[in-house]
């Protein structure tokens, strides 16, 4: 690197600038009183006299500039950058910046990187051609025990469903109640009428309905589901349709039915019961063209789709997703006014697929053997989704709106992960993680100025 420097000094006569500590010589360089001759130096310094007139940083085959080295250079006329390989990234957003309000001539220079704008006249650039706001989920808390769902945690080895709390001053997540149950699978919390519930459902002993009695400030068993009806639950739904309360639980055995209960004042009536014997793994509420639709996913077949039938007051069979074996779930999520399913499969690649106004189109294919989760979910405005095996590491994948697709854009280190979800409070986000052999993991959602 060969820099030529030149500057202007105060007459002698000025006695306070001739007290003032002279400039250093920066590292590598020689300086005379006016001029400074940097040659083969290892490192651009970050440093100069405060006043250089006139900086010959003109092809030295550099790609970068220190952050705000020109800061404080008040009196400068002349920048020669000519000749350079300059990659006009992030890295390089602050000398766009400086060039839009310095006073001082720069020279045209070109960019070479990246592919956006190569061979850009970088003087023609302004602040809003560099997008340099990204994201990142950092490990914010970890939880000792295993879960199964999230929010509410479902604790199968020990029987629990654990509510958790903000405390504001530790700013930690710490426990808030327990409802003890056995083999728990999902905890699932719905509001009606200001009252909260919870549906617990279990592997074995039955399922339940809780009720929060804030006089007594405890959950207070109101409900038993029917075991013939649920014997192996394995996903738990909560919607509304028409103004009314519903949930909807999935059953993976051989002699169950997935059945939808309904809300009718005092407690959960079995609304209807799905088809029998399919051994379904999820259901999914979403509406399809503005009408209420259920997705069951199944070990056994290709995922069901039902409409809601105003008349009836029931879910009707329509169709299925073709050419869709072995989905272990289903997930929706929308891009403006674009619907979107993630669908994963244990076995083989899950899938993203879109839909067209008549049926569901693959638009994506993701490698994810040993997948039990592939879930979408909005943080701002971000738009994830994140799949978790067991047998690799998470990988946390982002929405680009320019190819309308995921791209992979994090991995974080879940044992087992079965479930995520997003939780907004003090105006942070958080991700929620559970793990069904290691500790529930909290993940903060951080904005990060890449320029910065």
């Amino acid at each position: 690197v060969a820099l030529m420097l030149s500057a202007e000094f105060w007459e002698q006569g000025d006695l306070e600038r001739t007290r003032a500590r002279p400039p250093r010589c920066p590292a590598a360089c020689t300086c005379t009183k006016d001029n400074a001759l940097c040659e083969s130096a290892a490192l651009i310094p970050r440093s100069f006299p405060l006043d250089v007139i006139s900086l010959s940083l003109a092809y030295n085959n550099l790609e970068t500039l220190p952050k705000d080295m020109f800061k404080g250079l008040e009196s400068l006329t002349k920048v020669d950058l000519r000749g350079n390989q300059f990659i006009c990234d992030c890295k390089l957003k602050w000398l766009v910046e400086w060039m839009v309000h310095t006073n001082a001539t720069v020279d045209q220079i070109y960019c070479k990187g990246p592919e956006s704008h190569l061979d850009k006249k970088i003087n023609d650039l302004v602040p809003q051609s560099f997008d340099c706001i990204t994201t990142e989920f950092a490990s914010y808390q970890s939880l000792k025990f295993e879960s199964l769902s999230y929010v509410v945690f479902a604790q199968p080895f020990i029987g629990k469903c654990s509510f958790l709390e903000w405390d504001h001053v530790e700013m930690v997540f710490r426990n808030f109640d327990d409802i003890d149950s056995t083999s728990t699978v999902v905890c699932k919390p719905l509001v009606i009428d200001s009252q909260m519930f919870v549906v617990v459902a279990q592997l074995f002993g039955g399922s339940h309905i809780y009720k929060r009695d804030t006089s007594a400030n405890k959950f207070i068993k109101i409900q038993d589901i029917d075991i013939l009806k649920i014997r192996k639950p394995n996903d738990v739904e909560t919607f509304r349709v028409d103004g009314e309360s519903f949930f909807v639980m999935a059953d993976s055995s051989k002699a169950g039915s997935t059945t939808v209960y309904k809300w009718n004042g005092n407690g959960f009536y079995s609304h209807q019961s799905l088809h029998p014997w399919y051994r379904d793994t999820d259901a999914e509420y979403v509406e399809i063209s503005g009408k209420p639709h259920l997705i069951l996913s199944s070990s056994s077949q290709r995922p069901v789709i039902y409409q809601w039938n105003k008349a009836s007051k029931r879910f009707d069979r329509r169709s299925d997703i073709p050419e869709m074996e072995d989905v272990y779930a289903v997930k929706h999520f929308r891009v403006k006014t674009e619907l979107y399913l993630c669908l994963t499969r244990f076995i083989g690649d899950s899938k993203v697929m879109q839909w067209d106004g008549a049926l569901f189109r693959e638009l994506q294919t993701v490698p994810s053997r040993g997948a039990m989760v592939f879930q979408p979910f909005t943080v701002a405005s971000w738009q994830y989704a994140i799949l978790g095996s067991d047998y690799s590491f998470t990988q946390v994948y982002r929405w680009d709106a320019k190819k309308g697709q995921f791209v992979r854009f994090q991995e974080l280190n879940i044992q087992a992960p079965r479930a995520f979800s997003p939780v907004t409070i003090d105006n942070r986000e958080f991700l929620l993680a559970s793990s069904f052999k290691g500790k529930t993991q909290i993940y903060e959602h951080l904005i990060i100025d890449l320029s910065a």
